[in-house]
């Protein structure tokens, strides 16, 4: 008995590294296909939009855009490699207006009125455009599919931070809606039953612009708003 004490006082600290291995690269693979979801997620949103699209719009070149960021985040998920750096002055108001364009059709399909609020024109960040617009579908996505029935979209400035704001008029205590896609490949790049990305992707952008994501739920109405660093009147260059 003394011996078979012996022998598993012995074995334990192997035991335990193997656990401690197994658990690590539990982790680690968690952590991949987390970010491999949230890559699919990014190329599904481009493709549904431009399922929708109508003829003349079906050539955005934001989702082309946003289509080509998103295989260039898988391929490198998948094959290792620097994310580049794509960073210049954007004008966020003509982001907003492209997003609205965009969804329109998606948000006919909801029974949901899709439409612009006020926008400051002035208002610009240096950043990835493509980034930041598949962060602005994603809140324009969310709103429709699980907000209200009116959806408004605004830029607003706040010095030194820019705004980008999606409200629905869904309050606190909202019934959320489920309405099924008509056509078997919308259903197929909804994306559904993959629920969570949308908005990590969302803080990934705000964090990576070191700026910050806010969700406001108030009675009548949810707020979700990208809040960026202002560029100013500094130089585009």
């Amino acid at each position: 008995m003394l011996a078979e004490l012996t022998q598993i006082e012995a074995g334990w600290p192997l035991a335990a590294s193997l656990a401690v291995a197994v658990t690590a690269q539990s982790l680690v693979a968690g952590r991949r296909r987390t970010a491999l979801n949230e890559a699919l997620h990014e190329l599904r949103r481009p493709l549904q939009a431009l399922v929708l699209a109508e003829p003349e719009r079906a050539t955005d070149i934001g989702l082309s855009e946003q289509a080509a960021l998103a295989l260039e985040r898988l391929d490198r998920e998948i094959n290792g490699g620097p994310a580049p750096d794509c960073r210049q002055r954007v004008e966020v108001a003509l982001l907003a207006a492209a997003a609205v364009r965009r969804w329109q059709g998606r948000a006919g399909l909801a029974g949901c009125k899709l439409r612009l609020g006020e926008l400051n024109t002035e208002a610009t960040v240096r950043g990835d455009r493509g980034a930041i617009s598949q962060a602005l579908d994603n809140l324009v996505v969310n709103a429709i599919e699980h907000g209200g029935p009116q959806v408004l979209v605004g830029v607003a400035v706040e010095s030194p931070v820019v705004r980008l704001s999606v409200v629905d008029s869904g309050g606190s205590g909202r019934t959320r809606r489920r309405r099924a896609a008509p056509w078997r490949v919308l259903v197929s790049l909804s994306g559904r039953r993959r629920r969570g990305h949308g908005l990590r992707v969302v803080r990934r952008v705000a964090a990576a612009h070191e700026g910050e994501f806010l969700l406001h739920p108030r009675e009548g109405e949810t707020e979700a708003t990208l809040a960026l660093p202002s560029a100013g009147d500094e130089d585009a260059g």
